[in-house]
């Protein structure tokens, strides 16, 4: 919200949704008047009602709220950073409804980037990627034929646990793991980034957003987080982006894209600045591998994999498992998984299903190990 209030009045906010954090909505409905809101937790609606001004907003909850929302009428434009598998639907939804879309929520095209494209939804021409490493990638290619491109080159920060074993991260904490170096993120995010999930994610990501090969597609570990990602092309020129690690830069780029305007971010400045390259450490940080291998596979698989994690994750901030069973998790659900290819959208959200109680079983399994270790 921020980028929309440096952006000034050219810019209006039609409609609001949250997950279940009734106070900061109702303070966003008060501030910013929008037509409409939504809450998805339907036990918080009374609690966003007393507080946000009813008259000027309507405001509904629940899955039906959230939808609504993505296809208000009159808005040009849609933001989706909803977390997880839950964003799925509302894409689709808002993609047949023909709209505009600054993506965030990397789990749906991960989920469902293969239904999309049979769909003829996955028009890239109107999704925007929010996420500062495809919003580089996009940057970087400006327009310019995926034939010419040799391969994009994703950056991670390595996260907070960057050269530790296995043995050394088999006992880190989820208060450990959400101390990202260089961001300020979610906690699922945060933990993806932790194991090298959440750039597995993205590979997947700029496999649909770009039309790409995973052959086309490395990552490297960049420290620092000044290089939010590369694009090599076939002339072996490389062209990277740089900046600040402030979200409101990619956040605003989607908003006001062709155009680029002065944003509100502080002058940044390479001077005394390293820039350092290292490979990934798949064998104390397999989750990277698993990505790959899920989207080699196809089908259902994709689904599978940001299902089975989303619960070892949730399971791990609850400290059910230990950081390194995450990735146990994960690879114990693909392992049980016969992918099938995907004809409909209702086979998505089969295999998503499938893949939470699989994985709640794993989880449960790891527990009750753990139990007799004791």
């Amino acid at each position: 919200m921020a980028v929309i209030e440096h952006l000034g009045p050219e810019y209006k906010v039609l409609a609001l949704t949250a997950a279940n954090n009734y106070k900061l909505l109702a303070e966003q409905i008060n501030k910013f008047k929008p037509e409409f809101a939504a809450i998805a937790d339907e036990q918080c609606l009374d609690k966003l009602k007393d507080l946000a001004n009813s008259e000027i907003t309507e405001i509904d909850s629940g899955q039906q709220g959230i939808i609504r929302a993505a296809c208000w009428p009159d808005a040009s434009m849609v933001i989706m950073a909803q977390s997880g598998f839950s964003g799925f639907e509302s894409l689709v939804k808002a993609l047949q409804a023909g709209r505009v879309i600054a993506l965030a929520n990397k789990e749906a095209l991960v989920s469902g980037g293969e239904i999309l494209q049979k769909m003829g939804l996955l028009d890239t021409s109107r999704i925007y990627p929010i996420d500062s490493e495809h919003s580089a990638i996009w940057q970087c290619m400006a327009n310019s034929s995926c034939k010419k491109i040799k391969k994009v080159i994703l950056t991670a920060s390595g996260g907070p646990f960057f050269g530790m074993t296995m043995d050394q991260l088999r006992n880190v904490t989820p208060e450990e793991a959400l101390k990202h170096p260089n961001w300020s993120m979610g906690k699922k995010i945060s933990i993806d980034s932790a194991t090298m999930m959440n750039k597995g994610l993205e590979v997947i990501e700029a496999k649909w957003l770009f039309d790409l090969n995973l052959e086309q597609i490395e990552v490297v570990i960049h420290r620092q987080s000044i290089v939010h990602s590369m694009v090599e092309y076939i002339d072996g020129s490389i062209i990277a982006h740089l900046g600040a690690t402030d979200m409101r830069i990619p956040i605003q780029y989607a908003l006001t894209y062709p155009e680029r305007k002065e944003s509100a971010v502080s002058d940044f400045s390479l001077v005394g600045k390293n820039l350092t390259f290292s490979a990934v450490d798949t064998d104390n940080f397999p989750s990277l591998g698993l990505a790959y291998r899920a989207a080699e596979a196809g089908g259902t698989m994709t689904t599978v994999l940001n299902g089975a994690n989303e619960v070892a994750v949730d399971g791990f901030l609850k400290k059910q498992i230990k950081f390194t069973d995450i990735a146990d998790v994960v690879k114990a659900v693909l392992n049980r998984h016969k992918a099938f290819q995907i004809e409909t959208v209702n086979d998505i959200i089969k295999a998503d299903q499938w893949s939470r109680k699989e994985a709640l079983t794993v989880v449960g399994e790891l527990r009750k190990d753990e139990d007799l270790c004791r």
